[in-house]
């Protein structure tokens, strides 16, 4: 072979070897394992804490129903590698081998607080807590909605029962075990006319509201922008991480609160791509790290306002714009309840924060199923309740309103609140509602004059078809 030939051979097989090696090599290694099991811990620390002392369960509950979509709980019901105290209401779990043990405290008027891996129970005095007074008088002998006291009354003539209790069994009687529906209440031109929990539930029993909490968090901004302390159109305003020269000029100034609402900022996803259990908002979730500055320091990839991308930051960041609206610890600590849940009679509801007391108000609230009622009748009653204006028709109009970035995708949300999607024919297309993970649903459906919650604690494969429940309960209403 002419050398020349042979030496340009000699050179063209030793790249096609190099760039078939290169092609073999993956990354398959998990870099985040370490992570993965600081939040594992963290989670499950959360989740008995809170299954405990804001629910108020047993153990074997919290083992059987809290922890169910669990892969692999640390320990069972009758004991393992975590502790209970109860004298401090907290909990720890993990041993420090492969990872830091993780705590959660119980902290009065707000829920449990996971610590960092670098403290103790040694430091549960400086972590937040709300001691503000409730409104007077007892729930129970109060007339619902402010209270609890139900007188009982027949059914409206327009109502079928059958149907009802038919929608009911269609909720409980799943197809699937791993779709556990623990509550559902349905309130008709104001008045609950079916109510039913599963063993071990009832009306006082406080569960996770998931991503519901981000309709109420969407609730507390539009009262302020009422107040024309916020402006869906405006800057955040932030001073975004990392810092830099100018703020004014920092790429992140032209996101606006309704780019955050719409979950369209065009900040980098975090909280996706297999890494919701890694980093991003469950760092603060479940390992005590600051919800707002993992918020803020997201890069911008893409133009505000043009890609959904559904993100627990987006959320956090709208938080920490009604923070800066509010202007004080104080009164930002008291605002969710002074605002909102004491004037409608939420009193079983705990907005919870980090330690830092920021609220984590994109899925760390406890409530209950009468309480979501209330939330929901606020809306059927067009922000109005006891003949005092909580929240403007102006602010329902945007949050009932499609995201621009969703119409390729069949113009499914809104403003913190998902809608019934294009391709959906069998419910009123007025109808929307709140969603939660594990089949937190509150349907708001104003033609019917409806509002129909939904708890479940679903695990594994959930996928509840929330519109098919709306159309169940639709049918029994002539």
């Amino acid at each position: 072979m002419n050398p020349i030939l042979k030496t340009l051979a000699v050179s063209l097989f030793s790249l096609l070897a190099t760039a078939n090696s290169l092609a073999q090599q993956q990354e398959s290694y998990d870099y985040w394992q370490h992570q993965r099991e600081i939040i594992r811990r963290g989670q499950q620390a959360i989740f008995m804490c809170n299954g405990l002392f804001t629910s108020n369960r047993s153990l074997e509950q919290v083992f059987e129903h809290e922890l169910a979509f669990f892969r692999e709980p640390i320990g069972t019901s009758e004991g393992g590698d975590y502790s209970v105290d109860h004298e401090l209401h907290a909990v720890e779990v993990g041993t420090p081998d492969k990872a830091p043990v993780m705590r959660a405290v119980f902290r009065e008027g707000i829920g449990c607080i996971i610590l960092p891996p670098d403290q103790t129970l040694a430091d549960i005095a400086d972590l937040p807590e709300l001691t503000l007074p409730y409104p007077p008088g007892d729930p129970g002998l109060i007339p619902w909605p402010d209270g609890d006291l139900l007188v009982e009354k027949p059914l409206p003539t327009n109502v079928n029962e059958i149907a009802l209790v038919a929608a009911s069994d269609w909720a409980f009687d799943r197809p699937t075990p791993q779709q556990a529906t623990i509550s559902l209440l349905v309130v008709y031109k104001g008045e609950i006319i079916h109510e039913r929990y599963a063993n071990g539930f009832d009306m006082t029993t406080r569960t996770r509201t998931w991503s519901t909490a981000k309709s109420i968090a969407s609730t507390l901004i539009g009262m302020l922008a009422d107040e024309g302390r916020l402006e869906l159109d405006a800057p955040l305003g932030f001073e975004w991480l990392p810092k830099t020269d100018n703020s004014q000029t920092d790429p992140r100034h032209g996101i606006t609160l309704r780019h955050v609402l719409n979950m369209s900022s065009g900040l980098q996803s975090i909280d996706n791509n297999g890494l919701e259990y890694a980093t991003g908002s469950g760092m603060s979730y479940w390992a005590g790290a600051s919800s707002v500055n993992g918020a803020l320091g997201r890069a911008l990839i893409r133009e505000p306002g043009t890609r959904w991308d559904y993100e627990n930051y987006d959320t956090l960041l709208a938080v920490n714009a009604m923070k800066q609206a509010l202007g004080g610890e104080k009164a930002y600590s008291e605002f969710p309840r002074k605002a909102l849940l004491d004037k409608i009679g939420m009193r079983n509801t705990l907005v919870s924060t980090d330690r830092f007391g920021d609220f984590i108000l994109s899925s760390q609230v406890y409530t209950n199923a009468r309480d979501l009622a209330r939330f929901g009748l606020l809306y059927l009653q067009g922000g109005i309740w006891n003949g005092e204006r909580l929240l403007s028709e102006r602010w329902i109009d945007f949050v009932r309103t499609p995201a621009p970035a969703t119409a390729e995708l069949g113009n499914m949300y809104g403003g913190q609140f998902w809608l019934v999607p294009d391709d959906r024919d069998d419910v009123p297309k007025s109808a929307y509602m709140t969603n939660g993970n594990r089949g937190q649903f509150t349907i708001i459906v104003p033609s019917h004059d409806l509002v129909i919650v939904r708890r479940g604690l679903d695990y594994g494969r959930q996928g509840f078809d929330r519109w098919g429940l709306a159309r169940e309960v639709i049918k029994a209403i002539n």
